[in-house]
């Protein structure tokens, strides 16, 4: 049938079956598992018969609290994919010695190690960080929804299928060999002639769409939808953080955008932006990724810095010390983000001068984020301090970031830059406030807000489990790269020849099987749970004692979150509310008017993975049928009036009901 090479080509472009890489046994195994573990997934739904709610309640939904809660089950997905990579890194390079060449060959080690880097940045982080901010920002500031519903369906499968596309290349073709930020002259077509860099261009720019209206949304949603009476300095700090993230990503993410299809462009259509001749320079490439870059950092940590404000005021029973010093921190740190990006490549030859400028700045965005610290800390000061699991992860954080901090300090002196930057140190450090900043922030966000999405707690022993895995397992994974950084030894190499290096990473090995156990426990906690949701359950709706409005309605809310939009005097509105001995009205509930959920999201999510798909293989049938069909569906879209439902007041009243139940013992 395809005996014409000219038809095959037209129909397949560059894809053959020697792109599947059936030679691989690691692979071959994991599309096994993979396989026999979605089979026995759809077997299970089918089973139950729980597609069309899938579909009808979740799949389809606008509701924002829905919304966030799958960023997050994406996010946790994919952690379990990224973590396998290290895992996998940190088994290489403990048995690599001695002549050994390991179990991954260097071009399937070069591919683990970027896709490592690519998943736990924009498919693990972003989700958690999105996906908190999508279930917690309407309720903290007492909108019922986001101001654009169908925006934040479509943005959300906008990122899941930048996550798919991905993962299609570990079964079809192969990952970057480049690095997470895919520097040229590498990256280019002439040293990366395979679909690697396209995979990862395609999968970043179909998911970077999701992000950046995302980023548009929650800051319309945060200036436009607020309580009456909420002004910006009442707002919480757990809103402030992600606004300041949401301005950045909306400032910095078209960069990224736009440096991705200049890169495109020199492997698709042979321009020379990025090339080191015909009037190319790959230095702006690294210029341009790094300005996106670089903020990049501050839209994962500022977001968790508004969780462990929130939580340490909960778990001290205090306010929080510097509320006004707080806000001023994130705004300058905001800032600020946007004057560091060259230090990032000191070591480039830019100069004394402006390597002098940004160690400066470097050096002073450590202040605002120090300030913050100290904020805490006073905040726990005669606190009456309730260990529960979301402080554990709070206060080890505060020791795991302070040393991370201190270790940016050091790298921010451009003179020890040029010794540690291509050394396991900076990984060490990037890890330390990754890890210890984000990571640490969004399970201490899970355990916290848990009962609010779902109305009971999470499990605390297999919490404390996790908690002290973590952490203990962070420890040993990454402190022994900092004495080898130290030593000399750089980064992304695979085999080693100097058998003393080994016991380091022997270590370092046992520490990330150690977090493995921790991810484990963590997914246990989900399981017992759930399991004992009853015994868990909070019948008052607020489980901690919380200080913000989101604890002000049902655990879990109702689609319409508030009945009467309540007044703010205070920016912990919730506690102010019950010390001024908050009455809930008991009559004046009408029909509450609610958009409806939609598939288009959806449908366009899948028809972007077509489209991507199309692209990275030069099938440009493909490609150009499902660009047409997401553009006629999307104008389709907006024609669609009948988006709309009423909630009758008598559902109304009846939830009303038993949310004054619930808080019969708050209030």
């Amino acid at each position: 049938m395809f005996s014409n090479p000219d038809l095959y080509k037209f129909i397949f472009g560059r894809l053959t079956l020697d792109q599947i890489p059936y030679h691989e046994p690691i692979l071959v195994a994991t599309f096994t598992a993979v396989a026999l573990g979605g089979i026995a997934l759809l077997a299970l739904l089918t089973y139950f018969r729980v597609w069309g709610y899938l579909w009808k309640e979740w799949l389809t939904s606008i509701d924002h609290k829905k919304i966030g809660i799958m960023y997050i089950v994406l996010a946790l997905i994919m952690l379990l994919r990224g973590f396998s990579d290290a895992l996998m890194m940190r088994l290489q390079q403990a048995i690599a010695f001695n002549g050994s060449e390991g179990y991954l060959p260097p071009h399937h080690y070069d591919q683990v190690f970027t896709a490592h880097g690519v998943i736990m940045i924009f498919f693990v982080a972003m989700p958690f960080v999105t996906g908190l901010m999508n279930l917690v920002v309407p309720l903290q500031i007492g909108a019922r929804d986001v101001s654009f519903p169908f925006l934040n369906n479509f943005s959300f499968w906008m990122t899941t299928a930048g996550a798919i596309v991905i993962m299609i290349s570990l079964f079809i073709g192969e990952f970057a060999k480049t690095g997470w930020l895919a520097y040229p002259p590498l990256s280019g077509i002439a040293y990366s002639p395979d679909v690697g860099v396209d995979y990862y261009i395609w999968g970043l720019q179909v998911a970077g769409i999701g992000t950046t209206l995302s980023g548009i949304n929650l800051i319309a949603t945060i200036v436009k939808m607020r309580a009456p009476g909420m002004t910006f300095m009442k707002m919480p700090v757990f809103t402030w953080t992600s606004l300041c993230t949401n301005i950045l990503i909306v400032a910095s993410f078209p960069i990224l955008t736009a440096t991705l299809a200049l890169l495109t462009l020199d492997r698709y259509a042979g321009t020379n932006f990025f090339t080191n001749d015909l009037g190319g320079n790959p230095m702006m490439y690294v210029n341009l990724i790094w300005i996106w870059g670089h903020p990049e950092v501050y839209i994962l940590i500022l977001p968790a810095f508004g969780v462990f404000s929130e939580v340490v005021a909960t778990f001290c029973g205090k306010r929080l010390f510097g509320y006004a010093s707080m806000v001023y921190a994130t705004c300058v740190i905001m800032i600020l983000s946007y004057l560091v990006w060259l230090h990032h490549f000191f070591t480039m030859g830019s100069g004394a001068s402006v390597n002098s400028f940004f160690g400066i700045t470097t050096m002073i965005i450590s202040i605002p984020t120090g300030a913050k610290l100290f904020n805490w800390l006073f905040t726990m000061y005669h606190g009456r301090i309730r260990y529960e699991v979301p402080m554990l992860w709070t206060v080890g954080f505060m020791v795991t970031f302070t040393i991370g901090g201190m270790t940016g300090v050091m790298l921010a002196i451009p003179p020890a830059d040029f010794v540690l930057h291509n050394s396991l140190f900076l990984i060490a450090h990037f890890h330390n406030v990754i890890i210890g900043g984000v990571l640490f922030g969004m399970f201490a966000g899970v355990n916290y807000w848990f009962p609010k999405a779902f109305g009971f707690k999470l499990d605390p022993f297999w919490g404390k489990m996790s908690f002290w895995f973590w952490q203990i397992g962070f420890w040993f994974a990454f402190m022994p790269l900092y004495i080898l950084g130290l030593m000399g030894v750089t980064r992304r190499v695979n085999q080693f020849d100097d058998p003393s290096l080994q016991i380091w990473f022997v270590i370092a090995a046992v520490g990330a099987v150690m977090i493995a156990i921790g991810i484990a426990c963590f997914l246990i906690q989900l399981v017992v749970s759930f399991m004992k949701r009853e015994e868990l359950r909070d019948h008052t709706g607020d489980p901690w004692n919380g200080r913000t409005l989101e604890w002000s309605t049902s655990s879990p809310p109702p689609a319409y979150n508030f009945a009467f939009t309540p007044i703010v005097y205070d920016h912990d509105a919730w506690w102010d509310m019950k010390n001024r001995g908050y009455v809930r009205p008991t009559e004046g509930f009408i029909p509450i008017h609610m958009p409806k959920n939609t598939g288009t999201g959806v449908i366009l999510g899948v028809l972007s993975i077509g489209f991507a798909f199309g692209m990275i293989w030069y099938m440009w049938w493909l490609a150009a049928i499902t660009f047409v069909a997401m553009i006629a569906i999307t104008i389709g879209h907006t024609f669609n009036y009948k988006r709309d439902y009423h909630i009758p007041a008598d559902e109304v009243v009846k939830t009303e009901n038993e949310r004054t139940k619930q808080l019969a013992g708050q209030v």
